[in-house]
């Protein structure tokens, strides 16, 4: 049974990564966002316009749970996710959570690449912009830091970068796999 959690500031690449490491894995991939849409029937800024941020975290706190309770999926959160109630530490527990950690610079290039529309990032210059994703970022690294894993992510503006993305997940979330069967199998030895 696997499950691997992505987390990382908007513009990561959790969910173009998490689509191709989902395929390469042969396993089901859930946007944490998308999820909560389908669950709730109403877009993110929708549940946000309603029920402010708060109200928007207990929901997707609560649909977290549910999600991470899948067996063998990939998953993808929202850069705030990690941030609230003790989502992190549920996580580290239900999974291998994956940090996806990059520059603000390489964020910003990744958030103009996008095709969606961002609220938070409407009217700002490419300044403001990068300000805004550098302090978000300086206080969101205290949560994302404590990941099982951290990958260190470069301009994903290729094909081959995001399959390099997905494959390094993999050899770090199996080396892993390794290691805990190994430990295993030494206790089982010493009794």
């Amino acid at each position: 049974m696997k499950r691997i959690i992505l987390i990382g500031y908007m513009g990561a690449g959790k969910t173009t990564v998490g689509k191709v490491l989902a395929k390469k894995l042969g396993m089901p991939f859930y946007d944490l966002d998308w999820y909560i849409e389908t669950r709730m029937r109403k877009k993110v800024p929708e549940i946000f316009a309603e029920k402010g941020e708060e109200g928007f975290r207990k929901i997707e706190h609560n649909m977290l749970h549910e999600v991470a309770e899948f067996e063998n999926v990939v998953i993808s959160c929202g850069g705030g996710t990690p941030c609230f109630y003790d989502n992190m530490d549920y996580m580290n527990s239900a999974s291998d959570v994956v940090y996806l950690k990059a520059t603000p610079e390489i964020l910003y290039a990744h958030l103009q690449m996008g095709k969606g529309i961002r609220p938070l990032l409407v009217g700002k210059s490419k300044e403001e912009l990068l300000s805004f994703i550098t302090e978000q970022l300086k206080y969101r690294e205290q949560f994302y830091m404590k990941a099982n894993h951290i990958i260190d992510i470069s301009l994903m503006d290729s094909e081959e970068m995001v399959n390099m993305a997905a494959d390094k997940i993999i050899q770090i979330t199996n080396q892993e796999q390794l290691n805990n069967n190994q430990t295993v199998r030494n206790e089982k030895m010493d009794h």
